[in-house]
């Protein structure tokens, strides 16, 4: 009896034990000067929240402006950008210090904001007042506002910076800023209610989900470099997918773009060199989301209707597991090892924290469990993950 009661008592601290040695032993030191952070925005709470992901703990929760939605990180600078839908302004955040350092007006409603590769500019597009503001990132003021049209969703920049597009959600058309002129070449008309866009590592393409009418257009960008394609910017193919595709994601390699068909519970696969449907298959309930690992071998989706992430094998072309998480996930993102998934729970205000890892016994059969969940604030929304090393004055 004392026996079996000692192996009772022992099985739970062993567990813990081993989570916490685990843990320890999954994430590299990079000694006291690395910082790694996830930012979260809370469109209720009208907050950001700052989870430490040295330790996976809540490190601080930052007050911005009103209704916070869209967030980017800076590549060149310790910087975090949140877009305040309901105050039309962009919070600037400080990551080493993790306190707002500016505040900078756009216009009406905007949304997301996405900043070019050398860090010097970012666009915002703003939805109630039918432009783009383009904001020079060091001297932190806009310098300019380009007219597109009809209710903007989200404005992207081409990884060759030379290209801005923009998706009119609606006037079903899509704006093409040239950034040196800061002005529109090109307004292109395409499927109906046009929103997510993504754009090719060569710059030479551009995808745009049409949510309205169960398409993706594949446009064509012009190249005005030496030796580029010197055609004008055109629409190359509607593409048929499933209900409601909401959001798009593209391999790093840029050879495949999954669609996320929210209202067919399925991802359309796009091969897209031939901008051919290569394959659809369902991947759980309304999914919503998606990020594809650097090495482009996996695919996580969430599924907004099911409280699941799905893990999609890219080379093996088939669903390989479902991850349950917590209550309406939507946003997600990697950590730079790829070792952690973080899941926005967004009706349950949380983040899931899941962990990519070898199975140590023949009784686990998942390569990945639950790590922890993190409460952040109320509807959290959008996430972006910025590691760093602190000068050392800091």
């Amino acid at each position: 009896m004392k026996k079996l009661l000692f192996i009772v008592v022992l099985i739970p601290i062993l567990a813990g034990l081993g989570w916490w040695y685990f843990r320890e032993q999954a994430l590299p030191d990079y000694g006291p000067l690395y910082r790694e952070y996830a930012y979260v925005t809370n469109g209720k709470s009208n907050t950001v929240s700052v989870i430490d992901l040295r330790t996976f703990a809540l490190a601080k929760t930052i007050s911005v402006g009103s209704e916070p939605t869209g967030v980017a990180a800076n590549p060149k600078k310790n910087e975090i950008y949140v877009v305040n839908a309901g105050s039309s302004n962009v919070s600037v955040i400080d990551a080493e210090a993790n306190t707002v350092v500016a505040t900078i007006g756009v216009h009406g409603r905007p949304y997301f904001i996405d900043v070019t590769d050398d860090g010097k500019r970012a666009y915002v597009a703003n939805s109630g007042s039918s432009n783009v503001s383009v904001i020079d990132l060091d001297k932190r003021l806009v310098i300019g506002n380009v007219r597109v049209g009809a209710a903007p969703g989200l404005a992207r920049i081409s990884p060759d910076g030379s290209t801005v597009a923009v998706s009119n959600r609606a006037d079903n058309t899509v704006s093409l800023i040239d950034t040196k002129l800061l002005r529109v070449r090109a307004t292109l008309p395409v499927c109906q209610h046009p929103e997510d866009i993504a754009i090719l590592p060569d710059s030479s393409k551009a995808f745009v989900a049409c949510s309205g009418s169960s398409q993706v257009a594949s446009i064509a960008l012009r190249n005005d470099t030496a030796g580029g394609d010197k055609k004008d910017d055109r629409v190359l193919a509607l593409l048929d997918v499933g209900r409601t595709p909401v959001s798009l994601t593209l391999k790093p390699d840029g050879g495949e773009l999954m669609v996320c068909d929210f209202d067919s519970d399925s991802i359309s696969i796009i091969e897209t060199g031939n901008d051919e449907v290569g394959s659809s298959l369902e991947i759980g309930q309304r999914p919503s989301r998606g990020v594809v690992t650097v090495d482009n071998s996996r695919l996580y989706v969430t599924n907004f209707g099911s409280n699941s992430v799905a893990v999609y094998d890219i080379d093996m072309g088939r669903r390989i597991d479902t991850l349950n998480v917590g209550s309406r996930p939507d946003a997600l993102a990697l950590t730079p090892d790829q070792n952690y998934l973080l899941v926005l729970d967004t009706q349950s205000g949380d983040v899931t924290v899941i962990q990519k890892r070898k199975p140590r016994r023949t009784v686990e059969t998942s390569e990945y469990s639950l790590l922890t969940l993190i409460p952040v604030g109320v509807q959290p929304n959008a996430i972006v993950v910025k590691s760093f090393m602190l000068s050392p004055k800091k």
